[in-house]
């Protein structure tokens, strides 16, 4: 999620997915963790920003136009071939994913048709040859529900540490950072509708409003208030 560089995006045709473009103005934007992975095309180039464990300043010249397919958590590693671990913070050129040949073939599709984005949307679609990994959908579901690690594991039949790995190679970090994550985004979007900050906290788990402005810090160097301006 970016904050502070207006964009657009809509419901790719890849389920869980989003679409989503800007055309920067110069000034810095901060992207949020979300547990997401993108794969990006910007000046004729791909590159793919992994998963974040703390807000990444996105800074780019005036007029540089992007668009990017949005993974919902989990589902980007099965489609680059790589664990999400090997990608956590960090923003990498897709030819150092896949071959610099292949890359280079998706990079000129997309960057030749009359609409990047759409291009864009369209390759991941027919590229994603993937079969949903169950696993990984109910560890999902069962952070998003606040089940605790000893549960969860027994729910999939993983011990602690098997769950631990598997949540590492398709998302990035363990469970218990990824409910911190997800946690947050549910928060700030609770809070964008009104809500007081004390209401939000009580609403997704925190223990009170000075938890949730200390995690918010924590993960993007900012109080939740300087997110909702």
């Amino acid at each position: 999620m970016s904050v502070g560089v207006p964009y657009r995006e809509w419901p790719a045709v890849l389920p869980g997915a989003v679409v989503w473009t800007r055309t920067t103005d110069g000034s810095p934007g901060l992207v949020l963790p979300d547990g997401c992975m993108d794969l990006i095309w910007a000046e004729g180039e791909l590159f793919v920003a992994g998963p974040d464990t703390r807000a990444f300043v996105s800074a780019a010249e005036a007029g540089t136009r992007f668009a990017a397919v949005r993974f919902s958590p989990g589902t980007a590693p099965a489609f680059l071939g790589i664990p999400a671990r090997a990608l956590l913070n960090i923003r990498a050129p897709l030819a150092e994913i896949w071959s610099p040949a292949r890359a280079r073939r998706l990079a000129n599709e997309v960057g030749t048709a009359a609409s990047p984005e759409l291009a864009l949307e369209e390759a991941v679609a027919r590229l994603y040859d993937v079969r949903p990994d169950g696993v990984v959908r109910q560890v999902l579901r069962g952070v998003r529900r606040g089940i605790g690690v000893p549960m969860l594991a027994g729910s999939v039949g993983l011990s602690e540490r098997q769950l631990h790995r598997r949540c590492l190679d398709a998302f990035g970090y363990g469970p218990k950072m990824l409910d911190r994550v997800l946690r947050m985004n549910r928060a700030l979007e609770y809070a964008r509708t009104g809500l007081s900050l004390a209401d939000v906290a009580v609403h997704t788990g925190y223990a009170d409003q000075a938890h949730f402005t200390r995690d918010v810090k924590a993960l993007t160097g900012v109080p939740p208030r300087a997110l909702l301006t």
